[in-house]
């Protein structure tokens, strides 16, 4: 499933939609009959065990059938996290298509086109088939992640303003910062591990406890984030490194020397353009268990030579007005789309049931 930010999986819904974590079980009382095809509903429209097995299905990554598929109670969480997902992706559509912010047929054409200039047909057809998703499958995707972008530009975006006395403030209080003794390469991350932790780290709770279950994580955020979902929403919903994983992956600049240390790392972030994505990078073996402590995939936000930036270089004022106004922008995000849940009737079927069956 690919989602906002991050479903090839968040894409800047998915980032929002998971910044309300609720529970979804409702009080146990008289209900309504509902047809069993149907797991959940969101103010009266149907979410159907069909979207679910699919939206499952996806939440196993691409290596789901390499491997046994979880069973039990580790399939049952699956399922019920992958149905919180749909429930919060119906809540935001719901009130995009309110405002009248839908987006259209000839936007979803417009933005498939872009999405298959670098590829020829047969090319792209097939990073379909990798990514186990169907033209329609794509368009869906598309028509989402534009949805909630006009959304967010709408009821988010333009309410934030960052002055000029903001972004001069900001550079005399951190002008050593913009003071580079080396080249810097302005890094974000996504990062999965089986490393035993107490909380996750992210807005999802997502963590994986093993390495079979890490490498199927990382592989279908990757695919999210192949499909054009957005970096930042699904780090700050699925990746595993609290540090990073609140300010959407940024990890700030790092110096090249520290990165030497890495050959592997340097040399993939090296080859990369602003604004593009590293493949999965594979951690350092564990002496314990003989497997990878974890899979990271890196952004490369920008690259930045040695030397002293003032505040009159465009590059630094742009750079601390995206960070000002990124940090606004995250803190309304959060506030809206709690607003949103709360005002919105969620009936969860599906949780339901599992609370009937397992609570003896």
């Amino acid at each position: 499933m690919h989602s906002l930010p991050v479903r090839t999986n968040l894409t800047p819904y998915q980032w929002a939609l998971s910044l309300a974590i609720v529970p979804t079980l409702l009080l146990a009382g008289c209900k309504t009959p509902h047809n069993a095809d149907v797991v959940a509903t969101v103010n009266g429209h149907a979410i159907m065990r069909a979207d679910l097995d699919k939206a499952y299905t996806a939440a196993l990554g691409d290596s789901a059938q390499a491997a046994a598929p979880p069973s039990g109670e580790a399939a049952e969480s699956l399922r019920l996290n992958a149905l919180r997902e749909l429930i919060d992706e119906e809540i935001v559509q719901q009130r995009a298509a309110k405002m009248n912010l839908t987006s259209t047929n000839e936007e979803v054409d417009a933005k498939l086109a872009e999405m298959k200039t670098p590829f020829t047909e047969e090319q792209f057809a097939q990073r379909l088939h990798d990514n186990k998703q169907t033209l329609d499958d794509l368009k869906h995707s598309i028509r989402r992640n534009l949805t909630i972008e006009k959304l967010l530009n709408k009821e988010i975006n333009s309410k934030v303003t960052v002055t000029d006395a903001d972004v001069t403030a900001y550079y005399n209080a951190h002008k050593a910062e913009f003071n580079l003794t080396e080249t810097q390469y302005h890094l974000a991350q996504v990062q999965v591990t089986s490393q035993p932790a107490a909380q996750a780290g992210n807005l999802q709770g997502s963590k994986a406890t093993n390495d079979e279950e890490a490498r199927k994580k990382i592989q279908a955020l990757k695919a999210r984030l192949d499909s054009g979902e957005d970096f930042g929403t699904i780090a700050m919903n699925f990746s595993e490194r609290p540090e990073t994983a609140s300010s959407g992956g940024d990890m700030g600049f790092v110096a090249e020397s520290a990165m030497r240390v890495d050959p592997t790392t340097y040399a993939a972030i090296t080859k990369l353009k602003a604004g593009e994505i590293t493949g999965i990078i594979q951690g350092p073996i564990d002496p314990n268990t003989h497997k990878p402590a974890g899979y990271t995939i890196y952004k490369l936000v920008s690259r930045e030579p040695a030397g002293q930036r003032e505040l009159n270089d465009p590059r630094v004022q742009q750079a601390i007005r995206q960070q000002l106004h990124d940090g606004r922008a995250q803190l309304l995000k959060a506030a809206y789309f709690e607003m949103l849940r709360d005002q919105s009737k969620v009936e969860n079927f599906f949780a339901e049931q599992i609370f009937k069956n397992d609570a003896h």
